[in-house]
């Protein structure tokens, strides 16, 4: 595996982390938005990662990445509450909130975050390491 490599695994690995606190973002945003109608709430959305592990054993390399596939809707419904003096209540009387958890948000994004800030102390070690690899050279 080239030295290199490290830095395609740990610039992969913060982007994807950078994505799922975008996401984390968004979601916390819209927590406390109230619609009329079930098909308008905003639902929570997260990342789908996997790992970059056959490419890297195709090209017979031990190191692999993270690739994002893709971001998913939560399927948990939306909550309904009974606020029939609300101006967005439907005929009914209710209104919808978004299927967001603030704390699990929360939780999310402190793991985001720590993800990211190793995956930077990764990258900085790689070149601390290979900066004193050159200076053996001297």
């Amino acid at each position: 595996m080239s030295s290199f490599k490290i830095f395609d695994i740990a610039g992969s690995a913060m982007g994807a982390q950078s994505l799922r606190l975008n996401l984390v973002a968004s979601n916390l945003a819209n927590a406390d938005a109230v619609t009329s109608s079930v098909n308008q709430t905003y639902r929570a959305r997260q990342p789908v990662f996997a790992t970059e592990l056959q490419s890297a054993l195709d090209q017979r390399g031990a190191g692999a990445g993270v690739e994002v596939r893709g971001v998913v809707e939560s399927q948990v419904p939306p909550r309904m509450e009974y606020a029939p003096d609300h101006p967005l209540a439907n005929a009914d009387g209710y209104i919808f909130r978004p299927n967001v958890d603030t704390i699990e948000e929360m939780t999310n994004m402190l793991s985001a975050s720590r993800s990211y800030q190793d995956n930077v102390e990764v990258a900085n070690t790689a070149k601390q390491l290979l900066l004193q690899t050159l200076k053996l050279g001297e």
